[in-house]
C-alpha cells in the first residue's frame, strides 16, 4: 500500500504540474494564442478533473486501508463527474482534430475558418454535451433496486460494478447504456478519422521534406493523444456486458484517470517547439530576479 501510495501521489502531483504550467503558458504567452492553445488549455482542465475526481479518493484509501467509504451522493457526483469530464474530452479531441484538418489542408484561411467564434463554439457545446449527456445514464443507474453487498469492486463508483450490486434485471440498460457509449466514442472519433484522412492525402502531396515534418509534427501530438485516450476507452465502455471482470476494468480505468493525464504533459511539449521555447522563456523569468 505504501509503495501504491507514493507512486499515485508522485504520478497526480506531476499531472497537475504539468497540465496547470500548460494551461498558465497558453493564458500569458502571446506565441500560443492560436485555436490549437486555446483547445490544448481546455483539454488540460479536463485532464486535471479527471484525475482529481478519482486520484484522491483512491490515495485516501491505500493510506488507510480498510477505511475507504463514500456516502451514495458521493458515488453519484463521482460517477456523474466522471463520465461528463470524459464525454466533454471526446468531443473537444475530435473538434481539436477537424482543427488540425483545416491547419494542414486550408492553411491560408486557417485564422478565418478557426475564428474565436468557432472556437468558443467548440469549447462550450463540448463542455455543454459532455455534462448534459450524461445525465440520464446516471440518473438511471442509481434508479435500480440494490439489495446486495454495498461494496464496490473498484477504486471509485464504477457503473460495472454498480450494476453487479442491482438485483434489477439490468440487460436492457447495459444494451442502452453500450449504444450511448458508441455514439460518443465514434461520434467524436469519425470526423477524428475523415479528418486524418485528409491530413494523410494532403502531406503525401508535399513535395519538400521539410514542409512534410512540418505537418506532421502538428499533428503528431494529438495523434498520439487520440490513439492512448479511444484506445483505452474502447476496452473500457464499447462492450455489450457493462458487468465484467473486475480486474480488467480496474487495469483499464487507471489507463484513463492515472496514466493518460499525467502523458499528456510530456506528449504535448516533448514535440512542439513554441511550447518549449515559451516554457524556457517563463521559467528564465523566473529565475531573473533570484539571479539579481
Amino acid at each position: 500500500h505504501q509503495v501504491l501510495f507514493a507512486t499515485f501521489l508522485l504520478l497526480y502531483s506531476v499531472t497537475l504540474m504539468g497540465n496547470t504550467v500548460i494551461i498558465a503558458l497558453v493564458c500569458v504567452d502571446k506565441r500560443l494564442q492560436s485555436p490549437m492553445y486555446f483547445f490544448l488549455g481546455h483539454l488540460s482542465a479536463l485532464e486535471i478533473l479527471v484525475t482529481s475526481i478519482l486520484v484522491p479518493v483512491m490515495l485516501w484509501g491505500l493510506l488507510l486501508p480498510g477505511m475507504q467509504t463514500v456516502s451514495l451522493p458521493g458515488c453519484v457526483a463521482q460517477l456523474f463527474l466522471y463520465l461528463a469530464v470524459g464525454t466533454t474530452e471526446f468531443a473537444l479531441l475530435g473538434g481539436m482534430a477537424v482543427d488540425r484538418d483545416v491547419a494542414v489542408c486550408n492553411p491560408l484561411r486557417y485564422h478565418i475558418i478557426m475564428n474565436s467564434r468557432t472556437c468558443n463554439f467548440v469549447v462550450i457545446g463540448s463542455w455543454a454535451f459532455g455534462f448534459l449527456f450524461q445525465i440520464w445514464p446516471v440518473y438511471a443507474t442509481f434508479q435500480l433496486s440494490y439489495c446486495k453487498s454495498n461494496v464496490v469492486n473498484n477504486f471509485f463508483c464504477d457503473r460495472g460494478q454498480l450494476l453487479k450490486l442491482s438485483c434489477s434485471n439490468t440487460l436492457f440498460m447495459e444494451f442502452i447504456l453500450f449504444l450511448m457509449a458508441v455514439f460518443v466514442l465514434f461520434g467524436s472519433l469519425i470526423p477524428t478519422i475523415v479528418s486524418y484522412s485528409y491530413i494523410v492525402s494532403t502531406v503525401l502531396r508535399i513535395p519538400s521534406a521539410s514542409g512534410w515534418r512540418k505537418a506532421c509534427s502538428t499533428c503528431a501530438s494529438h495523434f498520439t493523444c487520440v490513439v492512448i485516450g479511444y484506445g483505452s476507452c474502447l476496452f473500457l465502455y464499447v462492450k455489450p456486458k457493462q458487468t465484467q471482470a473486475s480486474d480488467y476494468n480496474r487495469v483499464v480505468s487507471l489507463m484513463v484517470s492515472v496514466v493518460t493525464p499525467f502523458l499528456n504533459p510530456f506528449i504535448f511539449t516533448l514535440r512542439n517547439d513554441k511550447v518549449l521555447e515559451a516554457l524556457r522563456d517563463g521559467g528564465k523569468r523566473c529565475c531573473h530576479p533570484f539571479r539579481n
